[in-house]
């Protein structure tokens, strides 16, 4: 027995000499490597290498405020929760949200949001970092960039990256083309929030980056402006030209439950949250997760009360995993890659249609003594969505002629910017808000007939006559701008 033992113990010795001596043999810890590693890496250590030395960073922005608008700010609060069970620590998330939602008097949960009918709260210990009138464009911007002497208000809390440090944008909110909204004015232009994404670029402090862009016409931020060769991946809700949408709507299927007035969530982000939730991130790809969510976002493909999900920037980041972005959570090991099928139908609403289903549940819901308030909150609304369509109608005969009405709504090919000159762009805005009142989260919609009227190389001064022809003494009311501009 000693005698085989020692044999036995003679034969391994010369087998581990003979791999040592092997100069690209499967022994080598790395490619390249002059040395031997005794240790036999799991593929779980390998995916972890993956990471490297780097940081998860995360940005979540909830981009609007009030009841009506409830969906965004759980929309954010979910994203944190996913994060959060996924390893990233609070000093690596900044989180914009106004804040106004769970404690507000409509809150039928005080001091909870949810973001599924059948789900649980999902509020609690998400970081306050920036909220009220901390939550602007400025701070938004300040925060990307690292720029803790320009932040004004808030927590302070700015993406710190190094390097070798991956960062996770989600942004969720009303928009238009060529705008993202904000609760506090002015809202976020295309082009400003490009620039800053080339200017951290420019830094070095990141080594990729991967945004996911929840708003009606949310294509329009990166079309033809997000160049490929910064290291970022943006993946958004919809076409440059097309809604996005809303579920968990009173009234529809599934609905909230029965207490709630509002909507609860925005398709394409309870798609990707949903999927994130119900996959080992690190197996799933974010091509796959991102097939997934076209897949839901769309209808299944028929696109009736749908949005086409676009991609732009570096698409080559796509094979990586999900889990270098998002986290991992232990609960998910057994969970597949991205074999679950979502194959439930759900009925959704054009996001620009939320604000109606609200006013109209509290209408239906309200008291005798309080209805007529409810419907007179109901009919100024719609009064001044007919406003802002007839103003801006009117504005495009009168500059273009009856026969050209279309020349307002165009869109120009894929791979070109919303305008070229977005100088313009943000004076025509001003001009129309300054004679004909703000334009709401409502009428941001008509931003692509204020981008045409510059793509048309419009006077300025001849525009100017057209809007003041159109609403002299319209700018009144609870609509007034008062020098209050969206851009």
């Amino acid at each position: 027995m000693a005698c085989c033992s020692y044999r036995l113990i003679c034969l391994l010795l010369v087998l581990m000499m003979v791999m040592m001596a092997l100069p690209n043999g499967a022994a080598a810890a790395r490619t390249g490597s002059d040395y031997w590693d005794p240790f036999i890496r799991s593929p779980v250590d390998l995916e972890d290498d993956e990471l490297g030395n780097g940081t998860r960073w995360a940005l979540l922005v909830a981009g609007s405020k009030g009841y009506k608008s409830y969906r965004h700010q759980a929309n954010v609060c979910h994203a944190y929760q996913i994060l959060k069970r996924g390893g990233l620590k609070d000093e690596n998330i900044v989180v914009f949200m106004y804040d106004d939602i769970a404690t507000c008097n409509e809150n039928p949960r005080p001091g909870t949001i949810i973001h599924h009918p059948e789900g649980g709260d999902v509020y609690a210990g998400v970081p306050k970092d920036y909220t009220g009138a901390a939550v602007t464009a400025d701070n938004f911007f300040a925060v990307i960039l690292g720029d803790k002497s320009s932040v004004k208000g808030g927590s302070g809390k700015v993406i710190d990256s190094k390097p070798d440090d991956r960062i996770f944008l989600y942004y969720t909110d009303h928009g238009a083309a060529g705008l993202l909204g904000m609760p506090e004015k002015p809202y976020v232009v295309a082009n400003d929030f490009v620039e800053v994404l080339k200017k951290k670029h420019a830094m070095g402090t990141y080594k990729e980056m991967v945004i996911y862009l929840e708003a009606c016409e949310s294509g329009s931020i990166f079309e033809g402006l997000l160049p490929e060769d910064l290291n970022i991946y943006a993946i958004t809700s919809t076409k440059p030209e097309e809604p996005s949408y809303i579920i968990y709507c009173p009234d529809m299927n599934p609905p909230p439950p029965p207490e709630y007035t509002t909507c609860l969530g925005d398709t394409f982000s309870v798609a990707w949250m949903e999927d994130s939730e119900t996959h080992n991130l690190k197996k799933e790809s974010l091509a796959q997760q991102i097939n997934k969510v076209k897949e839901r976002t769309s209808m299944f493909g028929t696109y009736a009360n749908g949005s086409h999900v676009m991609e732009y920037g570096t698409k080559v980041i796509k094979p990586e995993k999900v889990y270098l972005y998002q986290g991992y959570n232990p609960e998910t090991a057994n969970l597949p890659a991205n074999r679950i099928h979502f194959d439930k139908k759900m009925e959704s609403v054009n996001q620009r249609d939320g604000d109606l289903i609200y006013l109209w549940q509290k209408y239906k819901r309200s008291s005798v003594s309080n209805r007529a308030d409810a419907l007179k909150q109901m009919t100024e609304t719609l009064r001044y969505m007919a406003h802002l369509d007839s103003s801006v109608n009117m504005i495009g005969v009168l500059l273009f002629g009856p026969q050209n009405g279309s020349i307002l709504r165009s869109s120009r090919g894929r791979g070109l910017p919303l305008v070229d000159d977005w100088d313009c762009l943000k004076s025509m805005t001003r001009l129309f808000e300054k004679h004909c009142g703000l334009l709401t989260e409502y009428g941001m919609k008509h931003m692509r007939a204020f981008a045409n009227i510059c793509n048309n190389l419009v006077e300025e001064t001849e525009v100017e006559e057209a809007i003041i022809a159109t609403c002299s003494g319209k700018n009144i009311g609870p609509y007034a701008s008062l020098g209050a501009y969206s851009v």
